[in-house]
């Protein structure tokens, strides 16, 4: 059951259930190990969690630390995705509970007719984020909410000519100032020059959503789009944008931008093989890069300035995230 463990230099199980977090080694037991477990209710209530909750606001929304510089962007939108980030992927949580139903309801309420989320790019169209977001929505139990069917209906509208995807206002040749001025005022949405290429980056956001939907994954724009993910390993992007192939090897816990660990992650759920030769080349490197202590790094690029007890924390979950990537593809 647990085979594929043996791909592994050093042990990750028991620094992950030894940490000392409730949470961590739960999924660990549930995830990785196969173990039957009181419900997930339990960690609902841990003190981290409930830390989060206090901060939320009566809309369901989390309020954005520091100055609301740009009156057309939504700040409360991007602070609510990146707290609920947590609830649902450290703690579990869904809408069942009624913190957590508040604020997919504000996040459904940033829906733009068309069915993206709208705001974060002030008024342009933000493909990735609304990728990401609905994967966490799905995550949270609104698989069977038309509106998720209505975001899906709007990426498929969305894409390149090739089959993946990008920012819409990056296929366009505008200069820094007029890039500014679309992101921070309210301005009409720039429709894409679907003949540009994709972007692995942009991509890789926007495959975690059909990565997340039972039926989704099994479509046929998620298997193109994943082609083209792997296709990019390692490599630079398309766009000046995040562009260094550094990127690929920058990895966090909850998930937000495209890397080698969250593609391999989406690309398993579609269907994605450990006999491919791209998937083979991915996993590779997390068997080459484990340390000693049987954990990865968060990063292997440019090092965060960050305090040593978070680095080791992020560690700990990009670790467990690791592995279950290396077990849904044993």
């Amino acid at each position: 059951m647990n085979s594929w463990l043996e791909q592994f230099k050093f042990d990750p199980i028991s620094p992950l259930l030894n940490a000392g977090d409730p949470a961590l080694e739960y999924f660990t037991r549930r995830d990785l190990l196969g173990e039957a477990l009181p419900p997930i209710e339990g960690l609902w209530k841990l003190p981290e969690a409930s830390r989060i909750l206090r901060k939320q606001l009566p809309d369901g929304s989390w309020p954005r630390p520091g100055d609301k510089k740009f009156p057309a962007v939504n700040y409360n939108l991007i602070e609510t995705w990146r707290q609920l980030r947590y609830l649902v992927e450290k703690y579990g949580m869904t809408r069942q509970h009624p913190q957590v139903e508040r604020a997919v309801e504000f996040v459904f309420s940033c829906q733009s007719p068309q069915g993206d989320l709208r705001g974060i790019l002030a008024n342009q169209y933000a493909t990735y984020y609304t990728g990401a977001i609905l994967s966490l929505l799905i995550q949270a139990g609104c698989v069977d909410d038309p509106r998720i069917e209505k975001g899906f209906d709007w990426l498929l509208v969305m894409r390149q000519e090739d089959g993946g995807w990008t920012i819409p206002l990056l296929t366009h040749k505008l200069d820094r100032a007029a890039i500014y001025r679309l992101t921070s005022e309210y301005t009409e949405p720039l429709e894409p020059d679907r003949t540009r290429p994709f972007s692995h980056n942009w991509t890789g956001m926007v495959l975690r959503a059909f990565a997340a939907h039972p039926r989704c994954r099994h479509s046929d724009a998620a298997w193109t789009a994943g082609k083209l993910l792997k296709s990019r390993f390692f490599q630079p992007d398309s766009y000046t944008s995040y562009q260094s192939a550094g990127y690929w090897l920058r990895f966090e816990f909850p998930f937000w931008w495209n890397n080698l660990l969250t593609s391999l992650d989406s690309l398993s759920r579609i269907g994605f093989t450990r006999e491919d030769e791209q998937i083979q080349c991915g996993l590779q490197w997390f068997i080459e890069h484990q340390q000693d202590s049987g954990l990865w790094k968060d990063t292997y690029t440019k090092e965060t300035k960050i305090s040593l007890h978070r680095i080791l924390e992020r560690g700990l979950w990009v670790s467990l995230a690791v592995c279950r990537v290396f077990r849904m593809l044993s």
